[in-house]
């Protein structure tokens, strides 16, 4: 019997189920790979004192991530919502430290829900010490927004020269999603000499929570298995791209992603790639 892949999330709990760890987990299931998770807080917010970001200490985080290494292993790894500068660089120490092969950082900033999911003073923390150690790097449009300070990207001209400026930190890939845009749904991926773009049909449903989680969680999946970068790429839109179509809520709130509908419904959409001239 050959073994799946194992692939660890290192990112946040969150108790609705729809995005953080939760939808990495099931990204991984989907995927069939083998899912490790790291906890580094836990969003939920509180009914009487409001407080939303509740965080693990660095023993805890240090305790996970030591207790998946020793039991299993690591052959590629999602870092998503660290929040703090502290977990950043812990997160940092802990990969240095380790023999993971592939790294793939989703810089979660601001949740589906406005929740603020990163200190102010930890975007040069994840800007210096862990983005030039990720082969791919996933900002969607307000991220890579921060990531350039505060530069404004409205179109796809400037995701492509967004998609430049921050492989200059760095990482040996980045997509730049576009999923707040207008028209149909593009990526614009950048490797130091090559921009591609991924095109898919836009989905018309509020029901998005953990799109993104689960985008960066099938990239590394994909990756995990074999795949080349640009390749993972197009697999993982298509899975997020079905698993929006099918999206639902159980509430008047926004509701998640469904995972297990390209394994239930088949595949939604397919998802054109080229190079820009």
């Amino acid at each position: 019997m050959k073994l799946p892949s194992r692939v660890m999330t290192i990112a946040g709990s969150a108790a609705g189920g729809s995005a953080g760890i939760q939808a990495d987990l099931k990204t991984f299931q989907e995927l069939d790979v083998y899912g490790m998770s790291v906890v580094t807080a836990i969003v939920a917010r509180h009914p009487e004192t409001n407080k939303n970001v509740h965080l693990q200490t660095i023993e805890a985080i240090e305790a996970q991530f030591a207790t998946a290494v020793r039991q299993v292993g690591v052959d590629a790894l999602k870092a998503g919502m660290l929040f703090s500068k502290e977990i950043i660089e812990k997160t940092a120490d802990l990969i240095t430290g380790s023999n993971v092969q592939t790294v793939v950082v989703d810089p979660v900033m601001v949740g589906k829900l406005d929740s603020k999911l990163l200190a102010n003073d930890a975007i040069d923390v994840l800007r210096e010490s862990l983005l030039p150690m990720a082969d791919v790097i996933t900002p969607n449009v307000p991220e890579a927004s921060y990531l350039l300070d505060g530069r404004s990207l409205t179109t796809v001209d400037d995701m492509k020269q967004a998609a430049i400026d921050l492989h200059e930190l760095g990482p040996q890939y980045v997509l730049v999603k576009g999923g707040r845009l207008k028209g149909e749904a593009v990526d614009v991926l950048y490797d130091g000499e090559t921009l591609t773009a991924f095109e898919a049909t836009r989905i018309d449903t509020e029901n998005t929570s953990g799109a993104g989680c689960s985008y960066s969680a099938a990239i590394t999946s994909y990756i995990a298995k074999g795949y080349p970068v640009p390749e993972a790429i197009r697999l993982a839109k298509s899975f997020v791209t079905t698993a929006i179509e099918y999206g639902f809520s159980y509430t008047d709130m926004v509701g998640p992603t469904y995972h297990a509908a390209k394994r239930m419904k088949g595949e939604a959409h397919g998802v054109k790639w080229r190079s820009f001239d």
